[in-house]
């Protein structure tokens, strides 16, 4: 029901004598995880509301878990939100395809969009109609923790190759430390190895002709090379005890709390295995990155990136002031502010200048030299082919299956979808 968007307080408001709002827009959004970002984004929203006193805005939020299992059904309901947090790729294609989305290329001119960089307003586009506005842009790295790695006699610096990385987890391990700590309930951590093994041993232009059937589609040499990589690591037994029990979060504090040495993890885990360790302030100054591992004989060029390109998605019927407020949120001064407080990497152009955390920064000059930017696979292949990538790398994992099995597992999710 549409009512339960707006809460029994803000519905009884408008009955009595609270204020009459002309339009009340509902966002829903993933947990922030990052401190400051409810602060920045409730901010935003005073900010708007000042300059716009008709108009009422309504942040809901949910775990990634939850978002992801309710959006689909909330999405074909009269209690759809009018705009919603989107990862883009094959997921949003799919929004579309099911008519839930509303086309707002009139509402963007050329000016608007050029607000954004290219790839933020092409991410939002399918079939030549814009239906979201660029949020960020999220890239994933190789943290890890120097202290506990200066006691093994690794440097992190060195380590360039698959193969590198290997022996730097058998080294850490030897030491008696945790290599790895690893979110496996949520399923999706895990296949952020699979996936950017997958990216370099196929390349972007492999894994799309795979999402089109052709070369046997995922069931090919190179995604059964990606999963086999895994393999590798996975048979060191490198990740913490019930590895698969702990959630993202958990897992973030733990490794805030200097329980392993690597961490896999897009830029935002900065904030977030801050803000889930013990104390609040996580690793600090011993906390950094490096780039993913090349491997050997990848198709992938070896400065492709892997993460996302996030935003916002307008749905049909959406409230008229939705379009404004988010051009609103996601405006250059905005996104400087949101660079600054290291919340994200800003999509908007010559944002990145306000980004003061190095290591933000960092991956953000990453990003930047990237030939290719892969979308996150879970996201890029469509819901089902998703879950089921998601699937296969957690199997992996535990050693329930062999890489053939996992490739043929993805492929098969494909032919059905």
């Amino acid at each position: 029901m549409r009512s339960l968007w707006l809460g029994a307080a803000t519905a009884l408001g408008m009955i009595f004598a609270g204020p009459a709002w002309a339009e009340t827009v509902r966002i829903l959004t993933i947990e922030t995880n990052t401190p400051g970002a409810r602060d920045y984004y409730t901010n935003a929203i005073k900010a708007f509301e000042a300059a716009n006193p008709d108009v009422k805005i309504q942040f809901d939020y949910m775990d990634d878990t939850s978002f992801k299992a309710k959006l689909p059904t909330l999405l074909q309901s009269s209690s759809r939100p009018d705009a919603f947090f989107t990862w883009t790729g094959g997921v949003f294609h799919e929004q579309a395809e099911a008519g839930v989305l509303k086309d707002i290329s009139a509402q963007m001119d050329e000016n608007a969009r050029a607000q954004y960089a290219p790839a933020g307003i092409a991410a939002h586009t399918y079939k030549g109609k814009l239906y979201g506005v660029p949020l960020y842009a999220a890239g994933v790295a190789l943290f890890y923790n120097k202290a506990l790695l200066a006691k093994t006699n690794v440097d992190p610096k060195s380590i360039k190759t698959w193969d590198d990385f290997l022996g730097a987890v058998k080294k850490v391990k030897a030491a008696g430390i945790t290599p790895i700590v690893l979110g496996g309930k949520d399923k999706w951590p895990i296949a952020f190895y699979y996936g950017y093994l997958a990216t370099r041993f196929a390349g972007t232009e492999g894994i799309a002709a795979a999402d089109r059937g052709e070369n046997g589609g995922f069931n090919n040499p190179d995604f059964v090379k990606a999963g086999g990589a895994f393999k590798q690591l996975v048979d060191l037994e490198p990740f913490q005890p019930g590895f698969m029990d702990t959630t993202q979060n958990k897992a973030a504090g733990l490794f805030g709390d200097a329980k392993g040495a690597f961490y896999l993890m897009g830029n935002f885990f900065i904030g977030v295995q801050a803000k889930n360790s013990t104390s609040g302030k996580g690793l600090g100054d011993d906390l950094d990155f490096i780039p993913f591992p090349t491997v050997a004989g990848g198709k992938g060029d070896a400065n492709d990136t892997f993460g996302g390109v996030n935003g916002w998605l307008i749905t049909k019927d959406a409230a008229p002031a939705t379009v404004k407020f988010l051009r609103f949120l996601t405006s250059k001064e905005n996104q400087l502010e949101g660079g600054k407080l290291g919340i994200w990497l800003p999509i908007a152009k010559d944002a990145q200048a306000s980004i003061q955390d190095a290591r933000l920064r960092g991956i953000g000059e990453l990003l930047a030299r990237a030939p290719h930017h892969q979308l996150y696979l879970d996201q890029a292949l469509g819901a089902s082919v998703g879950a089921a990538l998601n699937d296969a790398a957690a199997e992996i994992a535990t050693g329930d299956i062999k890489p053939e099995e996992a490739a043929q597992k993805v492929e098969e999710a494909r032919e059905m979808r």
